[in-house]
């Protein structure tokens, strides 16, 4: 792999180091840090023309400082003449607003798309976004992961017998029900109503739980108000215990706190985006690598062999 290199940002250097052992290629030399007045400033310190580059960055807290990085540095690389710029985003941030919710209101998630299309990149390589379409915002080639083969095969380490996979909402279904068929697991689905943005209510069980293992199961927890009040319901819905999946641990807000007080046992999460300190020290996190995905990848995108066999 002599013409690749691999480039980072600052939102998760824990994560790169691990993508970059397992392809066995050292993180490209690069300075990347911001002046006084918080202006991003990017300096490629080594040559690139003809390579082709991956730049791996998640777009998560602080959003748009790492957004800002991502597309300095791509354009960084298009400068220096590299044949082809992936960005690499575990996490797509601003995901959610993927369409008009309300009159007057913006679908940040495609000028998101548009902003990476313009800074130079040939291609985009992401994880579980929060909504698939978001892939069509790209005239560009889109490579969608899913962190599905690494929290299968722990939650199948768990031995947690009889398990009914939960939708915490009408939006997740197809998610759950993909799980629910890899786990041979009954499904489940909460009947929630939004009152406002990180404010939701759950209204309905649709789905039996009673004598099982009732795994909630979502593609991120951001302020964990959705997760943490499907547990009640759950709970006296006869479900034995209780445990939380996700896949991006944003944690943003009262998160901690309400997993804390909440009857969930465990919360099981990947590395797509770093844990902030408050949630490191919650032993009812575990936190799960989806690195060697991210690099096999990255290595058959190089070698222009089939990504989506990853998954079959």
């Amino acid at each position: 792999m002599e013409s690749i290199k691999i480039f980072a940002g600052n939102s998760n250097p824990l994560l790169v180091e691990k993508i970059s052992s397992y392809l066995k290629i050292p993180i490209a030399n690069s300075t990347v840090k911001s002046f006084s007045d918080g202006e991003t400033w990017v300096e490629v310190q080594e040559n690139v023309r003809g390579q082709d580059c991956f730049v791996i960055q998640s777009t998560s807290c602080p959003a748009n400082e790492n957004l800002m990085e991502l597309l300095v540095i791509i354009d960084a690389l298009k400068r220096a003449s590299a044949k082809r710029i992936t960005a690499v985003m575990p996490y797509y941030g601003y995901a959610r607003q993927d369409r008009k919710v309300a009159p007057r209101t913006p679908i940040t998630s495609k000028l998101v798309a548009d902003l990476i299309v313009a800074a130079g990149a040939h291609r985009v390589l992401s994880m579980d976004l929060h909504a698939a379409q978001i892939q069509g915002f790209f005239n560009i080639p889109f490579d969608h992961l899913y962190a599905a083969p690494v929290l299968v095969k722990y939650l199948k380490s768990l031995q947690l017998g009889d398990i009914v996979m939960v939708s915490p909402d009408a939006g997740g279904v197809e998610r759950a029900r993909a799980y629910a068929k890899h786990l041979n697991a009954s499904l489940a689905i909460i009947d929630k109503r939004r009152l406002a943005a990180n404010v939701s209510e759950v209204m309905n069980l649709i789905g039996e739980v009673s004598g099982k293992t009732a795994v909630i199961l979502d593609d991120m927890i951001d302020t964990a108000g959705t997760m943490t009040q499907a547990v009640p319901v759950l709970l006296k819905n006869g479900a034995k215990r209780v445990i939380a999946m996700a896949v991006h641990p944003v944690l943003s807000g009262p998160a901690i706190e309400r997993i804390e007080s909440s009857g969930i046992e465990k919360v099981i999460v990947t590395d797509t985006v770093p844990l902030r300190e408050n949630a490191k020290n919650c032993k009812k996190i575990s936190v799960l690598s989806v690195a060697d995905i991210l690099g096999e990848a990255i290595s058959r995108i190089h070698d222009e062999d089939s990504v989506s066999s990853l998954f079959i």
